[in-house]
């Protein structure tokens, strides 16, 4: 028996992950993306993980998450404090992790109903 619905109406998910491509519900895109739990997905500039400036994730603050999962391309790459300073002093919680990892992490949390931003590199 479930206990939730696979998917809860009216939020992103990422659907399929493969090499240099990320569909979000039934749209692929060929860049790396941010996909908001609800909302318009849009580019995220960073191509590779040293790539994020601090700047980068002031833009996903204002998007007002309590949660940010940041895929950071074929393995899991860490971010200087400088570079994640918006999130701390916001006080949003974030994850870095490989990119398949995280879009799974973030469809997840999503289908919990949490607000949560998925900045994904491919």
């Amino acid at each position: 028996m479930k206990f939730q619905p696979d998917r809860l109406d009216g939020v992103n998910a990422v659907s399929r992950l493969e090499t240099g491509r990320i569909w979000v519900l039934l749209q692929p895109f060929e860049h790396g993306v941010v996909v908001p739990w609800q909302g318009a997905v849009s580019d995220w500039p960073a191509r590779q993980a040293e790539d994020i400036q601090a700047d980068h994730l002031q833009a996903l603050v204002a998007l007002q998450p309590e949660l940010v999962i940041l895929g950071t391309g074929a393995r899991q790459r860490f971010l200087s404090a400088s570079v994640l300073r918006p999130l701390i002093e916001a006080r949003i919680g974030y994850e870095l992790m490989d990119t398949a990892a995280a879009c799974r992490t973030y469809n997840v949390l999503v289908n919990e109903g949490r607000r949560a931003v998925g900045a994904f590199i491919l």
